[in-house]
């Protein structure tokens, strides 16, 4: 009898693990999939990785003063298609996801380069909501600094 429990725990922990796992590489797929269509210029790419309403901001300091900048997202997909492919390369380390069901939260420092030029860098912060089957980024908000 314990050892029929012990496989049935045993299975279902697996289980759970592997569709955590799974559940990870989704969320990290939506980012890289974003960086990407940064990347080539695909704005249909693009759009396809952010919920409906999504929110970007950035935080930016001038003069000692800190400020939250909110970004149209229409807006810089349109600049999306004025830079020539492989000009803008955001280049990010995935330093953990955190998920709850349907959320999830992921933390990546990263460096700008324009034309194969360091422009700046800091950390992106993500907060992702799965609708239906797919995750998608409803917040994202960075820093950045010389």
């Amino acid at each position: 009898m314990h050892k029929v429990r012990f496989i049935t725990l045993l299975f279902f922990g697996s289980t759970a693990i592997a569709q955590q796992t799974h559940e990870k590489q989704a969320v990290h797929q939506v980012i890289r999939n974003m960086f990407i269509a940064m990347q080539t210029g695909d704005t249909a790419l693009f759009r396809s990785c952010f919920a409906p309403k999504v929110i970007f901001q950035t935080i930016v300091t001038k003069e000692n003063q800190t400020q939250v900048k909110s970004e149209d997202f229409e807006a810089f997909i349109k600049n999306l298609t004025k830079y020539p492919k492989g000009a803008l390369d955001e280049r990010i380390k995935f330093k953990g996801v955190h998920q709850d069901g349907t959320l999830a939260s992921v933390w990546t420092p990263y460096q700008f380069y324009y034309q194969g030029k360091f422009s700046h860098g800091g950390v992106n912060s993500f907060q992702l909501v799965k609708l239906g089957n797919a995750w998608k980024i409803q917040y994202l908000i960075d820093t950045r600094r010389k």
